[in-house]
Formats: C-alpha cells, sequence, structure tokens
C-alpha cells in the first residue's frame, strides 16, 4: 500500500516494521533486504529515527549472516546511538538485546552481559516489559557459554524468562525460553522434563510451523521423542 500512494515517509515507516518482523522470525537474508532499504530511503528523504532502527537490523543481520563481528557490533552501537539523538526512548531493550545477540556471535560475552545489565536496568526504569523474557533468555544462554558449570544461575535465567513470557501471554517468546531450558535440561540428563516442557508449548500453536523457534523446538521434541 506505501508503494501504492507513493509516499516515501509511509514506505520507510512500512520497510521498517517489515524488517523488524523478520528480524523477530530471524529470517535473516529478508531482514537484512528491507533494513537495507530502509536506510537507503530514509537517508534520501531524512527520516533519522527510521534509518537508525534500520542500521540496528542491518547489523544484527549481518552479524547472523558471519560479516566482521567488530564493524556489526560497530553499526548497531552507532544506530542506537542515532536513534536516541532523536528523543526516542522507546524500543531500546529489545535493541540492546540484539547487540548482546551480535556480542555473543563476537565472542565478546562479557560486553554481551553488560548490554543486557543495561536493557533490564532501562525496563526496570520505564516499565517497558514486551521484550524482557527474551532478555532474560539471553542472559542465561552468555552465562552458559561464559561459564558451563554455571548451570543452576543459567536455569534460574530460563525460568525467569518463561515466568514473564507466561504472564504476558508472549507465546512466542516463551517458546524461546523453553527450548533453551529443555536443552539445558538434556545436557543435564533431565530428557522427560525437556519433554513435558516441549510438548506443553510447542502444543499451543496452531500456526507459524514454518518460523526457525517452532522448527527447533519441535526438532528438539522430536529427538526427545515426544509429539511433534
Amino acid at each position: 500500500m506505501a508503494d501504492e500512494i507513493s509516499h516515501p515517509h509511509s514506505r520507510a515507516l512500512a520497510l521498517v516494521w517489515a524488517a523488524w518482523l523478520r528480524q523477530f522470525r530471524r529470517e535473516v537474508t529478508s531482514t537484512e533486504e528491507m533494513a537495507q532499504a530502509a536506510i537507503r530511503l530514509c537517508s534520501e528523504h531524512g527520516y533519522p529515527l527510521w534509518r537508525a532502527m534500520g542500521a540496528i537490523m542491518h547489523g544484527w543481520a549481518l552479524s547472523e549472516s558471519g560479516q566482521k563481528p567488530e564493524e556489526c557490533i560497530a553499526q548497531m552501537r552507532q544506530g542506537l546511538a542515532d536513534l536516541r539523538a532523536t528523543g526516542a526512548g522507546l524500543w531500546q531493550p529489545c535493541f540492546l538485546a540484539l547487540i548482546a545477540e551480535a556480542c555473543d556471535k563476537a565472542n565478546r560475552i562479557d560486553e554481551g552481559l553488560a548490554v543486557l545489565d543495561q536493557a533490564l536496568g532501562i525496563v526496570q526504569e520505564r516499565a517497558e516489559r514486551f521484550y524482557e523474557a527474551e532478555l532474560h533468555r539471553l542472559r542465561g544462554e552468555l552465562l552458559l557459554r561464559c561459564n558451563p558449570a554455571n548451570v543452576s544461575a543459567c536455569e534460574t535465567c530460563f525460568r525467569t524468562a518463561i515466568a514473564i513470557a507466561r504472564n504476558q501471554q508472549a507465546r512466542s517468546l516463551e517458546l524461546r525460553a523453553a527450548t533453551s531450558l529443555a536443552r539445558l535440561w538434556v545436557e543435564r540428563g533431565e530428557r522427560r522434563n525437556a519433554q513435558d516442557l516441549l510438548t506443553g508449548i510447542c502444543g499451543w500453536f496452531t500456526e507459524g510451523f514454518n518460523t526457525l523457534d517452532l522448527r527447533e523446538a519441535r526438532a528438539l521434541l522430536s529427538e526427545l521423542g515426544g509429539p511433534t
């Protein structure tokens, strides 16, 4: 529709939100394409907020596709700085989560944990909680990467993420956290607990079976002998 009415700002907005949707679905190639198109259009017409958001998601996509991690993180941090320069206060916890993911890819675990601490601080300060569950899940994943023996702290993070997501009825974020916890339990030999956890959450979904999160959860459940 934005293309049909030839309205650049509407098109920029559509591209940014399309990129964000694809990022949430972990569709790396289409995220990169949409974000790059948004950056070009916003640079041409002078839309700094949408350009900043596009730059962050573009950096995430490049990181996921194996590009130079230092450059990806630098691009994302600059995008966040540009977003803040517009006076925008929303969405920062989510974008900080993407930076933490890039830090994980770059094996900069301490930096990633510091970024997540910053994001969780913003959540508490501003009560912007829509991505809170994912922040705790990512913290658990990074703690596990930092010290595989620190199982108890990681499990606490995953359980916290599940509880928050359930309270918010955020099923997709619950699925991610449940998959992380199930993997941890499998490594610990608690296969039945992992199977029961995934059976419950996977059984809730009636669509989205082609999404990466659900495919990964169902694949793990199949390995455990559960229904898919």
